[in-house]
């Protein structure tokens, strides 16, 4: 690699004097030697072998999720609201055999039993003979 710079230079300055740099070297070479990095590593072939994997589920694990649920609806004009109805609640996924628990269980005297096919089949005819 090689620079040219040029021998002399002329400033020029307002108060009428001419200033004339002569002397400095006009050519400057620099070497540089780079050789080529080489190594000499013997590696083997990577052989990679196939794997077989399988997972099976044998049974869904008996769980209780509780999902905490809280929308908002609502109507809003340029980001000022103006009627908001917020629904709040708990969503349930049960995955095990339901028994409910002390807080979910009801007394027995609240509870009736559903009725059978031809019940409601005489309930309905009733219904619509009266």
């Amino acid at each position: 690699m090689s620079v040219k710079i040029p021998s002399s230079f002329d400033f020029g300055i307002d108060l009428g004097v001419d200033l004339d740099i002569s002397g400095i070297p006009t050519s400057y070479s620099i070497a540089t030697k780079v050789e080529p990095l080489s190594m000499h590593l013997d590696l083997a072939p990577i052989e990679i072998k196939p794997i077989d994997f399988s997972l099976r589920v044998k049974e869904i694990p008996s769980v209780r999720v509780h999902l905490p649920l809280d929308y908002r609806v609502g109507l809003s004009v340029l980001g000022s609201e103006l009627l908001c109805v917020r629904l709040c609640g708990q969503g349930q996924v049960i995955t095990e055999p339901y028994a409910p628990n002390p807080c979910e269980a009801r007394p027995a005297a609240v509870l009736q039993p559903q009725p059978d096919l031809q019940t409601l089949d005489r309930l309905v005819a009733e219904l619509d003979r009266g």
